[in-house]
This record gives C-alpha cells, structure tokens and sequence, in this order.
C-alpha cells in the first residue's frame, strides 16, 4: 500500500486531515481508507470537498 496522504499535492485541507490522522494515531490503512472516502466524496461534488454544504453532505 502508498503512503497516499502524501502522493497528492498537499492543499491546506489535506495538510488538515495529515495532521489530524497523525494526532489520532490511525493506521496507515485507517488514513488510506479516509483519503479514499473522501476522494469519493469529491468526486461526488466535482469540487473540493471543504466547499460542500451540510445538505450535500447528507446527499452523499
């Protein structure tokens, strides 16, 4: 498995949730399987996922 959290450019949102992840200590596949969730969610709006609404969110 990569180490996806940082083959990625590195947004402010993503230098958020590395942050995060490494604080809460989850492992590697933890982190993988955020940055999948949320790379899905993304996709699901067509923009950057700290730009949807709660409504969108429960959409999703």
């Amino acid at each position: 498995m990569t180490n996806v959290l940082s083959d990625a450019p590195v947004t402010s949102l993503r230098r958020r949730m590395i942050e995060d992840v490494n604080m809460r200590r989850f492992t590697r596949k933890t982190q993988f399987d955020y940055v999948q969730h949320v790379a899905r969610f993304a996709t699901y709006l067509g923009r950057p996922p700290d730009t949807a609404t709660a409504e969108e969110l429960r959409q999703f």
